[in-house]
């Protein structure tokens, strides 16, 4: 069979983990040897700056390039290594700005396919479209709707391997209080903290999870907590936001500091009282994931990845520094990065954004209701605590809420779809 490149073109940390991988692992199992598989990275506002090593985790991939190199490939078709290009190709687009699959596919003469989540752009030049949902293609110009096909939610992908009871938490009874300790125990329960990856929100993050495992672990010493670390980071940057000596807001929330702490190989978070949060560096951690009760966690593809392993999860957006917050896109985004009035502009668009009624975890998005608490403002670790000891005392509640999940999280095989629209354009 003649050679042929496919050409992912992806950008932010949530697109490479979430729609990235899944492709990849299906356009292999798809092509086999007679693709060779480069991803292509552009700038993003959320970008931690190692999503090169994240797509490194990918067997799959032949060739990374970062997007420290974008530009000069958007504009010369060069990369920074000067790879070489097959006659035969495709470009995929699985993030960024629609418009740069267009410009890099025309300049390499390769047919040109686009994941469209929300909407779906330049239909004259793009070949074909796999989209989430019917209503793209009721949106698109009439004369090009047959260009664009449902494949459903990449998002959906997320933890395959994880379900249908495979590794699923079991509906089972929890006895947590501390007055019934000479009463037999039941298996560890596990609870999982997901703060974050980015400064933004592990600023705010670590501490507030941490002050909240404190109160839950007071009052149910048997819980054991976990925290899956991102691979954009290393262990002694992820202690720093528990170090009173580098994170300020620990100065309001003191019971969030802890110290690293390595034993075994196994490192963990321990703060002052014992508890020990075991930190996970197996990635992704969906085996461990799926395996808690539930999760504490931000908001994020995180909630899209726990939705889709049907976790139940409290979603935190603490407002401890409302300047902190400063990755959104377009116009806003570059207001709150501004040198000195920043700062300014971030207070204000925060402010503005958390008057809104909108539901901001995935599962939520999804159903359109609100499956699992959102919890936003200064939040005291005490009232939290409550609502998850409320949780471990009435296991029916997890229950409920993880068939809620089952039954949002959509039907995996988009990443199969998308890929068999490759397919058939490689074909044609």
């Amino acid at each position: 069979m003649e050679p042929i490149d496919i050409l992912i073109l992806s950008n932010g940390p949530g697109e490479v983990a979430t729609w990235v991988r899944p492709v990849v692992r299906s356009l292999r199992q798809q092509f086999a040897a007679q693709a060779r598989i480069s991803l292509v990275l552009s700038p993003c506002p959320n970008a931690t700056g190692r999503e090169v090593a994240i797509a490194q985790t990918f067997p799959e991939l032949d060739r990374i390039q970062g997007a420290a190199h974008f530009l000069p490939f958007l504009l010369t078709g060069k990369t920074a290594e000067n790879w070489d290009w097959h006659d035969r190709g495709v470009v995929l687009f699985l993030g960024g700005d629609q418009f740069f699959s267009v410009v890099i596919g025309k300049r390499l003469g390769y047919r040109i396919v686009v994941y469209g989540e929300w909407e779906t752009r330049w239909h004259r030049w793009v070949d074909r479209f796999g989209v989430m949902k019917p209503q793209l293609i009721d949106r698109a110009p009439a004369k090009y709707r047959d260009r664009l096909s449902v494949v459903g939610d990449l998002m959906a992908e997320v933890g395959v391997g994880c379900r249908d009871g495979i590794v699923e938490p079991v509906d089972r009874p929890v006895l947590v209080s501390a007055s019934t300790v000479n009463q037999p125990q039941p298996p560890t329960t596990l609870i999982g903290l997901l703060p974050g990856s980015k400064a933004a929100k592990l600023t705010q993050g670590v501490p507030l999870a941490l002050a909240i495992a404190q109160q839950i672990y007071a009052a149910c010493p048997q819980v054991r907590f976990v925290l899956p670390v991102a691979p954009t980071l290393d262990l002694p940057t992820l202690a720093k936001f528990a170090d009173p000596m580098f994170n300020p807001i620990l100065a309001d929330l003191p019971e969030g500091a802890a110290d690293l702490a390595i034993a075994d190989e196994q490192a963990y978070l321990k703060t002052a009282s014992g508890l020990q949060v075991e930190l996970v560096r197996q990635f992704p951690a969906y085996d461990t994931l799926a395996q808690c009760q539930f999760c504490l966690t931000t908001v994020g593809a995180n909630t899209a990845e726990l939705g889709s392993l049907a976790v139940p999860m409290i979603v935190l957006l603490p407002t401890y520094q409302l300047d902190a917050m400063r990755s959104w896109d377009g116009l806003p985004g570059l207001l709150a990065r501004l040198p000195g009035a920043g700062k300014m502009f971030a207070k204000l668009i925060n402010g503005w954004f958390l008057r809104r009624s909108r539901l901001l975890a995935w599962p939520n998005i999804w159903a359109g209701e609100a499956i699992v608490p959102e919890l936003i403002g200064k939040l005291q670790p005490e009232q939290v605590a409550l609502l998850a000891i409320d949780w471990l005392h009435h296991p029916e509640k997890l229950a409920a809420i993880r068939q809620r999940l089952r039954q949002v999280r959509g039907t995996p095989g988009a990443a199969d779809q998308l890929v068999a629209i490759v397919t058939e354009v490689v074909a044609d």
